[in-house]
């Protein structure tokens, strides 16, 4: 058995894996409490809002995986549309190339809220009011913040109290950020739970209740403030003070919905994701383009192919993925397309972004990644022909640059290979078998002004998209923007055996990849899957594609991994031509997990050490 930092947790009761020590402790108690996973997934997420400000909000985004006992696994989209107001050319008229990485103008119609109060209606058991008095509770009385709120606060400052004010008013009380150790409140998210319970508590039982509460957050209170937040000229990342698209019937006119998972098998493995509007097929891909034959575990050659497969599958993403054209997915999960795309991967890195032509089709690129199709890096400065300002708070979400950061804007990489900033994940099962996975994210506290009247900003999924036409993610009203997030479920003979994820945007499935393949290819521990021992392995990623954040910049055949790697492999890949970045000992990734023995019926948990505030609980 390896070392690992803590425990692969194991019971038969319920178990919690969350980015937040206190999201994974209040789920648990809703579990403690009778209710099931998806009563406990709702109460930690709304912690996560309070808790993790700087990682996820209300009015974000979550991609939500569900498989209850005995049912069919089931993905919850709550990714919102464009609003109708949003398209390309609108915003090209506005002498844009790119979506501003931060304000109104890159806001999608919000979808956490309702993707969690359909999960809470349609398969949970608690009231409203019993799943959210966690979150409530931390907004009015206080929680002791993690090192990284003030720090991404700090970041911030200057914009703050000189233009983002109703910000400083919630951030920066007393002109002090959040400090470890001392009680952080937001009364005015507290109090705009406390007023959406009082106004739904008279609509009659508990489903009712959520459903008024949907309305609320559609044509209410809270729907009023979101547009005139809106409407409101916002300093953003092009240097302008811009209004948004988002309107009053934007919000009545969307709800979240349930759709079937795309999945593939591998070694008896069924893996679920999210369909192509996120990038969970890239997971897929990953798995479909491995020969019959592995290397062994964490070697050179296993590494090195393991890197170029994703480089193949992060291409694909970039030529057929998203929600404004038909995604070929059956031809890119072929078996007949992906022995074709194996036999691209050589002895050597490749520098170049190389899409594929599934069913003979022509890939379709956007100008920067054509640029990095040609094996150089794409524009790392590009977004407005305005004054070009930069503003800190792009990306998923980033904070201001370190001198070493290679990609200005995006999920910041430093030069010691940590990144700054992600999201978050949690994931669930009970006892009786329900499991869910799940990765909030969006609404940032740097993304976008506080709404005054709410307590939490609006989000800027909208930066994901192009506004150069014809393509599968070109910015279109109606249309979901291309997410990151992407949260699995994996089943052994049809049966859900373990749900998984991790923060980290363009990383997401990269960090996945490595955890699950350790996972599936390593021996058990306790007579069960060695969570611990995948997530606290050695991991790594690369940047050899346009990143989905503003402003979509490419580092090709860029490799960063931890210092924990055996240096005979660093040598090796460098020899092979990867430009190699050795990080932290433990920086790369920051995976959750859980899962269920349909054989025994035990439970098992774990997460993350890095970053030293993921925790998994249960008994």
């Amino acid at each position: 058995m390896q070392f690992t930092t803590r425990p692969t947790l194991q019971g038969t009761f319920g178990m919690v894996s969350s980015t937040h020590w206190l999201a994974s402790q209040s789920a648990m108690a809703v579990l403690e409490g009778g209710g099931n996973a998806y009563d406990a997934a709702v109460a930690g997420a709304f912690v996560l809002h309070v808790v993790e400000p700087h990682l996820n909000g209300p009015a974000g985004e979550v991609p939500i995986l569900l498989a209850p006992a005995g049912g069919e696994v089931r993905v919850l989209c709550g990714q919102g549309v464009a609003p109708a107001g949003a398209s390309a050319a609108h915003y090209r008229a506005l002498g844009l190339d790119l979506v501003p990485g931060t304000g109104p103008l890159a806001a999608a119609v919000p979808g956490a809220f309702d993707a969690w109060m359909l999960l809470l209606r349609d398969h949970g058991t608690r009231s409203l009011a019993d799943v959210l008095q966690y979150a409530v509770g931390y907004a009015e009385h206080g929680h002791a913040p993690v090192e990284n709120v003030g720090g991404t606060v700090e970041t911030v400052r200057e914009l703050f109290e000189t233009e983002w004010t109703s910000s400083a008013q919630v951030y920066l009380p007393g002109g002090r950020a959040p400090r470890p150790g001392e009680l952080f409140r937001n009364p005015a998210l507290a109090a705009t739970w406390r007023r959406l319970l009082a106004e739904v508590a008279g609509a009659g039982g508990r489903e009712a209740q959520i459903d008024a509460a949907r309305e609320v957050w559609r044509t209410g209170f809270i729907a009023e403030a979101l547009v005139r937040q809106a409407g409101r000229p916002t300093l953003d990342t092009s240097g302008e003070h811009r209004t948004g698209t988002l309107t009053a019937a934007d919000l009545a006119g969307w709800s979240a919905t349930y759709e079937t998972p795309a999945t593939y098998d591998w070694n008896g493995w069924t893996v679920c994701k999210a369909g192509p509007w996120s990038q969970g097929p890239v997971l897929l891909q990953q798995l479909a383009l491995l020969p019959p034959e592995l290397p062994p575990y964490g070697s050179a050659d296993y590494t090195h192919l393991l890197i170029e497969g994703s480089k193949l599958a992060m291409a694909d993403r970039e030529a057929w993925y998203g929600d404004a054209a038909e995604v070929p997915l059956d031809d890119l999960l072929s078996a007949e397309y992906n022995a074709e795309r194996r036999t691209r991967v050589g002895p050597r890195a490749s520098h170049a972004l190389r899409p594929g032509s599934p069913g003979g089709r022509t890939p379709r690129l956007s100008a920067q990644a054509r640029a990095a199709a040609a094996g150089v890096d794409g524009p790392r400065e590009a977004g407005s022909r305005g004054r070009g300002a930069a503003v800190p708070g792009v990306g998923e979400p980033t904070v201001a640059q370190h001198p070493t950061s290679p990609v200005p804007g995006e999920p910041e990489v430093l030069g010691d290979g940590a990144t700054r900033g992600d999201t978050c994940h949690l994931d669930i099962v009970d006892r009786w078998g329900n499991m869910v996975a799940a990765t909030p994210s969006g609404g940032w506290l740097q993304s976008n002004p506080v709404v005054p009247e709410l307590g939490f900003p609006l989000g800027t999924r909208l930066q994901m998209t192009w506004l150069e036409d014809g393509l599968p993610n070109t910015l279109t009203p109606g249309r979901r923007p291309r997410t990151t997030l992407t949260p699995s479920v994996a089943l052994r003979d049809g049966v859900p055996v373990m749900a998984f994820g991790t923060p980290g945007g363009d990383q997401q499935d990269q960090w996945q990849l490595h955890f699950f393949l350790a996972v599936a290819l390593r021996g058990p521990v306790r007579g069960g899957l060695d969570l611990q021992g995948a997530i606290d392995a050695p991991n790594w990623h690369h940047d050899s594609f346009p990143g989905s954040f503003y402003p979509r910049g490419t580092r090709p055949g860029s490799v960063t991994v931890e210092s924990r790697t055996d240096p005979a492999v660093v040598r090796e890949l460098r020899r092979r031509g990867h430009e190699v970045t050795v990080g932290e000992a433990w920086s790369e990734g920051r995976l959750c997990a859980v899962a269920r023995d349909p054989a025994t019926g035990v439970l098992s948990a774990a997460a993350n050490p890095r970053g030293m505030q993921g925790y998994a609980v249960g008994r």
